[in-house]
């Protein structure tokens, strides 16, 4: 059994891909890029170890999502059981977006890349950020239709953020604002 070295789950988002979805972070990067969003998902420690088949079963019980978003981390770092878990989501019906710091003519094949309908690729450029597509950080990443499952009429959709506040208090955010939002938001300015 191939275990799936996790980040963060979110069940239900409309801010990491088109339509409604469950995002998949996970736990470890051998990219790297200098300003990532997400550099507690560097090192492969303080993960969460998790069955592909076990994160299957999970993710075919949402109801109401039309696919899968995997985000980092690297999630080719973890190409086998990303790939298998990637391959039964799609097998029942759902969609597969998979984002890499990598450009796909260096990614070697992989039963990821061959389960995955839209590839967002290229390191985030800090020094370059994108203020029209949606979900990427920088003008280099580019979007790969690899099935016919998306087309270019995904651009309209709007970047969102989401907040959540847990029971705990705990919060968490994701999905993409510009740094001015999150300062703003840092700052208490609602505007």
């Amino acid at each position: 059994m191939e275990l799936l070295n996790l980040h963060r789950i979110v069940d239900v988002t409309a801010a990491e891909g088109p339509g409604l979805r469950c995002a998949v972070w996970t736990q470890g990067c051998s990219v790297r890029c200098p300003g990532c969003f997400n550099p507690q998902t560097w090192t492969t420690r303080g993960g969460t170890l998790v069955a592909w088949q076990d994160l299957a079963e999970r993710v075919l019980a949402i109801d109401g999502i039309e696919g899968v978003t995997l985000l980092g981390g690297e999630p080719f770092d973890q190409p086998e059981p990303l790939g298998a878990f990637a391959s039964a989501v799609r097998s029942a019906g759902l969609s597969v977006m998979t984002f890499t710091g990598n450009v796909l003519e260096d990614l070697p094949p992989s039963e990821l890349l061959d389960a995955t309908d839209l590839l967002v690729d290229g390191p985030f450029l800090a020094d370059r950020p994108e203020p029209s597509r949606p979900w990427i950080g920088s003008v280099n990443q580019r979007f790969h239709f690899l099935t016919n499952r998306y087309d270019e009429s995904i651009f309209s959709t709007p970047n969102r953020l989401e907040l959540r506040i847990a029971t705990d208090g705990s919060v968490e955010l994701n999905g993409f604002a510009t740094t001015e939002v999150l300062e703003a938001l840092l700052e208490g300015d609602h505007r």
